[in-house]
């Protein structure tokens, strides 16, 4: 079927920008307004510590300003999404940045000069008047023992651009200059090998299709290997600077500050995971036997393990499964819900130029709008279940927090759309009685599992080890790099061959130039689990709803004791791994 242009898709099918800017006019009359008020705020310099009421005057004068010109970025990001190919959406989203820039060029003094006097500063955090700054500001003398001179951090400021360039240097050899040759097709023809192409044919059920393009994709990859390993030791040189000069002990406890999450969270998870690992075993065993495999390699990992085609479901259907599937959230939720899709907050199909995949974006005074990609699949119920955790989130967040304190942080992002996906899975469960499709379900979730929990806790495991290994004294090479990552791969999926090809897959993960991220998908879907089960089972939403509405108000890890969970014991992820290990079992008996 060929892809429609913009102007081709239906109305009730596409979100609403309308509910930002009623027209052109009421976007431009904003942004006049915005460059105005962003020339005002250097005139609060000299006022602003002089006492709180001051204080208070001059942030709530500057958010003000800041939530205009978020409104405008993320109209013109949302409009540009629709059809990334439109000259005038290219424009607008080019303005909104510019805007952006404006802002924190003209506020760069603030946060210096509340810091200027801890001792001021401390007296401020108590006073009634700035009562809803409290947090933000207690936020600034916690990390006023990392803040340097402002010399010196002029300096760090001037060395972040040329910090970036193993990043950007990673990008344009994977993203741009990297060709990879054709590769055996599903029909046995020679198609064009991509990324994208590899996440389609690594999936086959054909074991020659998942052996050609593997071998291929990862062939290009070792080709460049040695380049690879020093864009990552660079990536891994600069955490190490930045965290020994910022007075951080390690790079692991600068990467997990921001968040407020102790190191020991992130080592738990680690620790908690390999005590899993024999689940894992099982999984493997189980995945042997159903492929009819005498040995599994770790292209043997993605494809389904049941036969069951995929069951095809229209936006409709996919709509009453997952307000079904969430009910037990309660009736404001389900509210929330259905204005989401009767208010057109949706866009649903995909259009020439429309941006890939799914996301969801919160427009704080407004409402979320979430794009799909939506192809009629259940696995696209998934994605619409999902998208509408993170839209639901931000709704609750900004209706019962000021601007400055709604904006939560991806730990706890990624707890909110995936208990929505757990939700669905365990209806699903609860409600199919075709064996089949029930394997299906099953299939689906235990790889949602292993992806998730175990694929990402390796991840998190690996760059910890290579931080480490950088902080001792140890020189990072492809070879010290193929080595540990064979290791660790060969420990976490015992009885799977890890070929020597394989063991350079840590070169083509984006998400290691971002150091000590992944971990949060681990523990996020960890605790999705924990709460979408006790949900399930005692119909009790309160914490957890509570919980969404939170926002940045607190650490993440604080705002998940609201819904019951605590990170910082091993339980939430034990509970997760007794909840992996009963659904291999129920896939077993079935298959």
């Amino acid at each position: 079927m060929q892809i429609k242009n913009r102007n081709q898709v239906e109305a009730l099918y596409t979100w609403n920008l309308k509910d930002i800017y009623e027209n052109e006019k009421a976007f431009e009359e904003e942004y006049k307004s915005a460059e105005a008020d962003i020339e005002k705020i250097p005139t609060f310099r000299d006022t602003m510590m002089k006492s709180a009421d001051d204080l208070k005057t001059a942030l709530d004068f500057y958010y003000s300003v800041a939530l205009k010109v978020e409104r405008l970025y993320i109209y013109a990001m949302l409009y540009k999404s629709e059809d990334n190919g439109n000259p005038k959406a290219q424009s607008l989203e080019g303005r909104a940045v510019n805007i952006y820039v404006a802002l924190n060029s003209k506020s760069a003094f603030i946060e210096p000069l509340i810091l200027s006097d801890t001792e001021k500063l401390t007296e401020f955090i108590e006073a009634t008047e700035l009562k809803s700054y409290k947090r933000m500001l207690s936020e600034l003398l916690r990390r006023s023992k990392h803040i340097l001179s402002e010399r010196e951090e002029e300096i760090l400021a001037k060395l972040s651009d040329a910090a970036s360039t193993p990043k950007n240097a990673f990008e344009m050899l994977e993203s741009v200059d990297m060709t990879f040759p054709d590769t055996l097709g599903e029909n046995g023809e020679n198609v064009p090998l991509s990324h994208g192409m590899y996440g389609v044919l690594v999936k086959s059920k054909n074991r020659d299709v998942r052996k050609a393009v593997f071998e291929n994709y990862f062939g290009e990859f070792n080709k460049y290997i040695n380049t690879f390993a020093a864009t990552y030791s660079g990536s891994v040189k600069t955490d190490a600077f930045f965290a020994s000069v910022k007075n951080y002990e390690s790079s692991l406890e600068a990467g997990l500050f921001s968040a407020g999450v102790p190191t020991e969270v992130y080592k738990n998870l680690i620790s908690s995971v390999r005590k899993s690992l024999p689940i894992m075993e099982k999984y493997i065993s189980l995945r042997k036997k159903a492929l009819g495999l005498s040995e599994l390699e770790m292209f043997d990992l993605y494809p389904p393990i049941v036969k069951t085609k995929e069951q095809k479901l229209s936006y409709s259907e996919a709509k009453t499964l997952v307000l079904e599937a969430l009910k037990p959230l309660g009736e404001r939720y389900s509210e929330l819900l259905n204005r989401a899709f009767s208010e057109r907050w949706i866009d649903v199909y995909e259009n020439k130029g429309k941006t890939t995949g799914a996301f969801s974006c919160g427009m704080y005074g407004v409402h979320p709008f979430v794009l799909l990609n939506y192809t009629n699949t259940l696995d696209d119920a998934f994605t619409v279940a999902h998208e509408l955790g993170h839209a639901m989130h931000s709704y609750l967040s900004d209706e019962a927090q000021e601007y400055h304190n709604s904006d939560y942080t991806i730990m706890a992002a990624e707890v909110a759309s995936t208990v929505n996906e757990v939700l669905l899975t365990l209806y699903l469960l609860k409600t199919e009685t075709d064996k089949a499709k029930r394997a299906w379900v099953l299939n689906h979730f235990l790889e949602s599992f292993r992806a998730t929990v175990f694929r990402q806790t390796l991840f998190a495991e690996f760059e910890l080890r290579v931080h480490e290994q950088q902080e001792s004294g140890e020189p990072i090479t492809a070879e010290s790099l193929n080595k540990l990552y064979k290791e660790i791969n060969e420990e976490y999926y015992k009885g799977v061959k890890v070929s020597d090809l394989y063991s350079i897959e840590w070169a083509r993960i984006p998400h290691f130039y971002n150091a000590f991220y992944v971990y949060q998908y681990a523990t996020g879907f960890s605790a999705a689990v924990s709460i979408a089960k006790r949900i399930v089972e005692t119909g009790d939403t309160k914490g957890y709803l509570e919980f969404l509405k939170t926002g940045g108000s607190d650490f993440p890890i604080e705002e998940l004791k609201l819904a019951g969970v605590d990170l910082s014991k091993p339980e939430t992820i034990e509970n997760a791994m007794k909840l992996f290990d009963e659904t291999i079992e129920e896939l077993k008996n079935l298959l």
